[in-house]
């Protein structure tokens, strides 16, 4: 039902009357609900709470420090977790030796025999090969697509690509960070010496003669900390290993079609057999260093995650890397940095790493705890070039998987790897460890896409949608947030399309706004602090019971209560009303309200003048009195009616 403005019906004189003592409980006698009205029960508590079990395998983030090379402790599958992350690349592809061994030697120690030098060659179809195409459709498409992507880039892209390998790391994705970048790149003093594309490259690869992240403490009393953990967040990072390993060629050594940037020649390596394109290393520090500054700037998680994924496909339109390189760096980055947060040995930095930067950003900003996020969204397409969330959305899923076809099962369970959750610690203050764990669950990729199925679940992650929070509602789900704390724990909307049978229950006194196209059915029940509608299906299918707090529609349009409305004394029901029927309420069963207030804001220009009435509330309003109404700028008079609850405009 579309908010309309009517033509006021006659007034008898009981309204009459009524609009002169109070705006309560006015209508005429047979409209009014009974007094001895039967309140229905809040939605069913479901009687369990979702999980996401670890997996029964050896967990990166207990074994990260195996991730070495030139050691013979750590040369095999078995032994070596940073490759055992990208396993699955063994279905598409043997390497001739299954050993950390491209160039590497270790000797013999504590029964572990010597890593001796691989033969392999590097060259593709040389008398020494590196391994065996175990699936040629794959394989091929890797490799075709770097093809498609090299002989139709625009010169901007080849710019882009250029900055994106020459520059350090660090100092690429700031601009992740939008409206803070300069900000961030005063605090922690990073520098950079390519600041311009030459027509004709010649110098040596990673000649950035910056310093990357910036200047760590002690020389850096303001910002030090910060640098010291986005430093400390690569620790046990290498890609080389698994490059010595898979052994397995970059693309335009596997097509002469690849059309590597000219800039960028001089960068391919005279060593083939030590310059493997398996994994992507500028991958995995670009979504080391993102996730790191993700954490403790989490107002622009999406946007740095975006960033990181962005270098990842600039890799490809270089040249340099095939997709599948590059989801095996975005795999062993997540993987990285989850370590490391999860490492008891980290526990304080992090923390002072996030509260300082938190309190300098805000200082240098001139903003709050509370508006600090609005700040860091108040770019535009020609300042920020992540200011578009649909296009974020739609490039990070894109670049997740390049196109490539399910190739396996694709109703395999989910999994989340042990740590994960911490990646989501600042993002999601007031969730619990558990709770983020199931977030990471509900939102990650159907399994069967290739590479990406291994052991633990970094492959299936998907942090953009994560941030958006829950993608399922199994069980009960209860959100207690604390606004005196600020930021996400005052506010936060959750964006992803949720479903489930489970219920929703809200606690505590900040405001959690549901955005997406829900249809989880087993209700919302408010027991303090706010629920806001910011879709017109935010409420799902099921009850919305309002017992403490508040409840507020601010949808587009009518925003539709599937089931019953309920709502006690003490408690607020605010409808921010604007064109087409945005800020009303369509209620499906029993609507009932045995007090509390309803308070009518208008915005978006919505102005409606004396003499109109709004339809507020349609459905079984049979049983429904509100304590008080109050409607910004009028004075009004309430029409309850067994459809539903009207105001009229009187002055």
């Amino acid at each position: 039902m579309l908010l309309r403005l009517v033509r006021p019906r006659p007034l008898s004189g009981f309204i009459v009357l009524c609009a002169m003592l109070t705006l309560s409980a006015c209508g005429s006698s047979d409209d009014v609900q009974s007094s001895a009205a039967v309140v229905p029960a809040p939605p069913a508590d479901p009687g369990f709470v979702d999980s996401a079990s670890i997996p029964p395998v050896p967990a990166f983030v207990d074994n990260a420090a195996s991730n070495q090379r030139n050691d013979a402790h750590f040369a095999t599958l078995d032994t070596n977790a940073g490759v055992r992350v990208v396993a699955r690349f063994l279905d598409l592809w043997q390497p001739a030796t299954m050993i950390v061994d491209a160039g590497a030697t270790a000797p013999a120690v504590d029964g572990f025999p010597a890593v001796v030098a691989s033969t392999c060659s590097g060259i593709v179809n040389s008398g020494t090969p590196c391994g065996t195409v175990l699936n040629a459709a794959v394989l091929g498409q890797n490799t075709q697509f770097v093809v498609n992507e090299t002989v139709s880039r625009t010169q901007a892209q080849a710019d882009a690509a250029y900055f994106d390998d020459r520059r350090n790391k660090g100092y690429s994705v700031t601009d992740g960070l939008g409206p803070l970048t300069s900000a961030w790149l005063g605090l922690t003093q990073q520098t950079t010496t390519i600041t311009s594309v030459p027509a004709n490259a010649t110098t040596t690869l990673y000649n950035d003669a910056g310093n990357n992240t910036g200047v760590g403490s002690p020389n850096n009393t303001t910002f030090g900390t910060v640098v010291d953990f986005v430093n400390a967040m690569s620790t046990n990072g290498s890609t080389e290993p698994a490059k010595r390993f898979y052994k397995y060629a970059r693309p335009f050594r596997w097509s002469s079609s690849v059309v590597v940037d000219p800039t960028l020649v001089p960068a391919e390596s005279t060593t083939p057999a030590t310059d493997g394109g398996f994994i992507s290393g500028h991958t995995a520090e670009a979504m080391r260093d993102s996730l790191a500054m993700a954490y403790v700037v989490p107002q622009r998680f999406q946007e740095l995650m975006s960033r990181a994924m962005e270098l990842g496909e600039n890799r490809i339109i270089a040249g340099m890397h095939s997709p599948l390189d590059v989801m095996g760096g975005r795999m062993l980055g997540l993987a990285v940095v989850a370590a490391n947060l999860y490492n008891p040995a980290n526990t304080s930095l992090k923390a002072a790493a996030y509260a300082q930067a938190q309190s300098a950003l805000m200082s240098q900003t001139n903003t709050t705890n509370r508006t600090l996020y609005t700040f860091a969204h108040s770019g535009t397409a020609s300042t920020d070039r992540f200011a578009d969330y649909q296009t974020n959305q739609s490039n990070y899923l894109r670049r997740m998987t390049f196109g490539f076809s399910q190739i396996e099962a694709t109703d395999a369970a989910p999994i989340v790897p042990k740590g994960a959750e911490t990646l989501l610690e600042t993002r999601f203050p007031y969730l619990s460890a558990d709770q983020r764990r199931v977030v990471l669950k509900t939102t990650e990729l159907p399994s069967g896409y290739p590479v990406m199925d291994d052991g633990e679940g970094w492959g299936r992650l998907n942090m953009f949608a994560a941030a958006d929070g829950y993608g399922a509602f199994n069980g009960n789900v209860i959100v207690s947030m604390d606004a005196s704390q600020g930021g996400f724990n005052a506010s936060d909307t959750w964006r992803n399309p949720i479903s489930g049978t489970g219920k929703l229950t809200v606690q505590g006194s900040g405001t959690l706004r549901l955005a997406g196209a829900n249809t989880f059915s087993g209700g919302s029940q408010v027991s303090g602090g706010t629920l806001e509608a910011d879709s017109t299906t935010a409420f799902g299918t099921g009850d919305v019971y309002l017992g403490a707090g508040t409840v507020v529609i601010n949808a587009p349009g009518v925003v539709s209560v599937v089931g019953k409305y309920t709502q006690l004394a003490n408690t607020t029901l605010e409808l921010d009303v604007g064109a087409n029927g945005q800020g009303s309420m369509k209620v499906g069963a029993q609507t009932t309200v045995v007090g509390g207030t309803l308070h009518v804001k208008f915005v978006n220009g919505f102005a409606p003048k004396v003499g109109d009435t709004l339809n507020l509330i349609s459905g079984n309003g049979s049983n429904v009195k509100f304590s008080t109404i109050a409607v910004d700028g009028f004075n009004v008079t309430p029409i309850y009616t067994s459809s539903g609850v009207q105001v009229h405009l009187d002055s």
